[in-house]
């Protein structure tokens, strides 16, 4: 029994999605959306739930570094699963400003927005560098995909964190602010660039159901915490003279993204009807569904700001069901993978026994 164990365990860790830290990233923004709600005990909660699932992932991501080292190099220039990287950066970046939102824990928020930048640098780079040099690649109609949105997700994810930890750094505050200002406009330049190719690979290329798979939302939640990330920097309008002076710029930024991402929603939910009613393609747990709870989840904080910023307050009634849509969903799916693990474990534990 403790051999299958073992050997499922080692599985797991040799497969393990590069995109799981999605989990971390839903959980996290589920979690302030209650706070935001008044739901303070399902806050914290989650928060406390969020921070083992980051431990967790931390520790399994880099056994797999140690004893999976090829499989886990080769997913890094992989046009479909390198990009799922990019969920660690933004995982980390979401988890600081738990602590921050919920903890006011300013320092531990600073130590993971070190992390967060570090891991950007790499990963951003080693990225787009490998499989830029890499000789053999896929056509654009199987080598992109939504998942490609979570470097802008991560971009932004560290100007939202870095706004928020920039009244504590002092007389560093305004160059904390600058690369808040800084990535906010680099990721809205990456947003562009990738966006066009995916909108170009979904209107002109053969999909089949199964292709249309759950990090298609990222096209609605990258604009979605770009929204967030825009409204964070017109709240500090009066910590910095620069943004105080481009306050209209960031305002009209905020509507624009905000707009386009609620664009998008319709579109992606007919999609997914045809992905499951039209494909006939079973609902069942993947990891790849912690990517559509996310999206939902920050877009209702991008509303909720939305509404704090350019001044419509009767948004206000429709983020909240839109928050709740996102809670429902993130319970849906925790279930599915706490059912998955079960029957995982449950069936190398009869092959052992048998």
């Amino acid at each position: 029994m403790l051999s299958g164990v073992k050997a499922t365990l080692g599985l797991g860790i040799r497969d393990l999605s590069p995109a799981y830290f999605a989990l971390v990233m839903a959980t996290g923004v589920i979690s302030i959306v209650s706070h935001l709600f008044g739901m303070t005990s399902i806050a914290t909660i989650l928060f406390s739930l969020n921070c083992m699932f980051y431990v967790i992932l931390v520790a399994l991501f880099i056994l797999r570094f140690i004893f999976y080292r090829k499989q886990f190099l080769s997913d890094f220039v992989d046009h479909i699963h390198g990009a799922g990287f990019f969920t660690a950066i933004a995982g980390t970046c979401v988890l600081g400003s738990q602590f921050v939102v919920l903890n006011n824990n300013v320092g531990l928020a600073k130590i993971l927005l070190g992390i967060a930048i570090v891991l950007w640098l790499v990963i951003i780079y080693a990225f787009f560098a490998g499989i830029t040099i890499r000789r053999k690649k896929p056509t654009l109609e199987n080598g992109i995909s939504g998942i490609w949105l979570t470097s802008v997700v991560a971009t932004q994810s560290v100007s939202i964190l870095s706004a928020l930890v920039s009244a504590s750094c002092g007389e560093g505050k305004q160059f904390v602010l600058f690369l808040a200002l800084s990535l906010f406009c680099a990721g809205g330049m990456l947003y562009i660039m990738i966006i066009t190719l995916i909108f170009y690979r979904l209107t002109f290329f053969r999909m089949e159901a199964e292709q249309f798979a759950p990090p298609y939302w990222i096209n609605m939640g990258a604009l979605a915490i770009s929204t967030l990330a825009s409204s964070d920097l017109v709240l500090r309008k009066d910590h910095w003279t620069l943004l105080a002076e481009i306050t209209p710029v960031l305002k009209t930024m905020t509507l624009l993204f905000w707009a386009v991402g609620t664009w998008w929603i319709p579109l992606i939910v007919i999609l997914g009807m045809w992905r499951h009613f039209g494909g006939q393609l079973p609902l069942k747990y993947h990891p790849q569904y912690w990517g559509m709870v996310f999206p939902m989840g920050m877009y209702t904080l991008a509303t909720l700001r939305l509404v704090e910023v350019i001044g419509v307050p009767f948004l206000s009634k429709y983020s909240m069901v839109f928050g709740y849509a996102a809670m429902t969903a993130w319970i849906l799916v925790f279930a599915g993978m706490l059912r998955h693990i079960i029957k995982m474990f449950m069936a190398d534990t009869a092959d052992t026994v048998a």
